[in-house]
């Protein structure tokens, strides 16, 4: 048996017990593995339906072009179909989302325009804005819109509800999402209320989203919206597909804990997931006291692991936002081992010669050079050597004509890993500004002192 085209292996995807990381939740604990979808998430499953709505409707028409503001995963749905169906993608996301992502849209062919974040939705320059406009501007295009476009929702009440209810045989007593455009809980959890009104629908938000608050209150809180990490959840508008009466109740996550137990998933399970299915799991631990031991819990994986690798999986990455402690040697323990010295710099205006005297009488190879107190390059020994042998005059020139590049900063919190690998032939060292806001040199020398120590 074969399939006819890439689209037809979308849906049907894994229900998987979870062993560890839920040993302390009452209940049967399974993870709807929605990574084995073609393009790596629950998205696939919307993307096509809005397509093929749009198809009969006659809204989007043959060659045209998909235009999308997307957080990555619907983005490669809509372009995996796009490819299929002849049509071309153009998408808009937000400079919060993982690089991984936005190189997973280019290699399909999309092409992609990276917003900022941090501006309203109205905001001219927010990733809905600026997907708005280019459908207006651009021939024979139609944008899926898959925040109030209810074939989102739709999807889930034929394809994923009905799986889940067979997949458990009907046991089925909480389902626990992650909800960001809505589509997945409100479809399913419509699905599955239909068959049983007794299944609670549990929906994950985050710190800096609106809609736990507005679920309680009846309130849309513009001072809950603040900028927050966990990519895929949360959202600063209510987005249509989000069905309140679906949804028995929200519980926030923060950043650190989604952050930190989507590791944990990986590490305690063997299975590769998204930041998303790290905050539903970190949700249902939190709401474990709510649970009995006959209970049977559904929680919706969506994404793939491979989308996250410069974030979550990155070790750098947590430190520099304290999220992870641990016993490996960083900045601080660095600078904390190595004797207090003022940091030797030189004015971009001092000369050459100024800059020659300097290194030999501080018996040093390299300075920084700072520009209104501002550090802003270096000279090395080697600079200095290369720039005398090619014209002997510079002598009396400013060092700012011969000076490089200055050397990296790094925060306190990177790792000695990271600090190592940015130590090379043009960076004898790197700089760090401690928690006083002192400058701080970091060299070869004071890394292996760190070790030896």
């Amino acid at each position: 048996m074969w399939y006819n085209n890439i689209l037809e292996t979308i849906g049907n995807t894994p229900l998987v017990k979870l062993n560890t990381i839920t040993k302390n939740v009452p209940g049967t604990i399974l993870a709807k593995i929605e990574t084995t979808n073609p393009g790596n998430s629950i998205k696939d499953r919307m993307a096509v339906k809005m397509i093929e709505d749009a198809e009969k409707s006659g809204k989007l028409k043959p060659g045209g072009t998909i235009i999308e503001g997307t957080s990555g995963n619907t983005g490669m749905g809509l372009a995996m179909a796009a490819i299929i169906k002849g049509y071309k993608c153009i998408f808009t996301t937000t400079d919060k989302q993982s690089k991984e992502k936005v190189d997973a849209l280019r290699a399909f062919g999309a092409e992609v325009i990276v917003c900022p974040t941090n501006v309203e939705p109205e905001d001219p320059r927010s990733y809905y804005s600026v997907s708005s406009r280019l459908e207006r501007e651009v021939p024979n295009s139609w944008k899926p819109n898959q925040y109030d476009n209810l074939a989102n929702s739709q999807a889930h009440y034929e394809q994923t509800g009905p799986e889940i209810w067979e997949q458990t045989e009907g046991k089925i007593t909480h389902l626990v999402v992650g909800v960001g455009t809505g589509g997945t809980i409100s479809g399913t959890g419509k699905y599955l209320k239909e068959k049983n009104p007794n299944i609670k629908i549990w929906g994950i938000d985050t710190y800096g989203s609106v809609f736990k608050k507005y679920k309680e209150t009846g309130i849309f809180d513009k001072d809950e919206i603040y900028p927050y990490i966990t990519e895929g959840i949360g959202e600063d508008f209510l987005p249509a597909n989000v069905n309140f009466d679906v949804i028995d109740l929200f519980e926030k996550v923060t950043d650190k804990d989604a952050a930190l137990m989507t590791r944990d998933i990986a590490r305690k399970e063997g299975i590769f997931v998204g930041n998303s299915a790290g905050a539903a799991i970190g949700g249902l631990i939190q709401l474990k006291d709510k649970l009995k031991p006959e209970d049977v819990v559904v929680v919706i994986f969506h994404d793939h692991g491979s989308r996250y690798m410069g974030k979550m999986y990155n070790e750098d990455w947590l430190r520099e936002r304290g999220f992870l402690q641990d016993e490996k040697l960083t900045a601080k323990s660095i600078i904390a081992k190595k004797e207090s010295t003022e940091i030797v710099t030189l004015d971009t205006q001092k000369s050459v010669l100024e800059a020659i005297n300097t290194i030999k009488s501080m018996n040093i190879s390299q300075i920084p050079v700072t520009q209104q107190g501002m550090i802003v390059g270096k000279i090395a020994e080697s600079d200095i050597l290369t720039a005398l042998l090619e014209n002997p005059g510079l002598k009396s020139a400013p060092i700012s004509e011969i000076m490089t590049a200055t050397f990296p900063f790094v925060d306190l919190n990177t790792s000695i890993d990271k600090i190592s690998s940015l130590i090379n032939k043009e960076n004898s060292a790197v700089l760090v500004e401690d928690a006083s806001g002192k400058i701080e040199i970091i060299t070869q020398y004071d890394i292996i002192n760190a070790i030896s120590g």
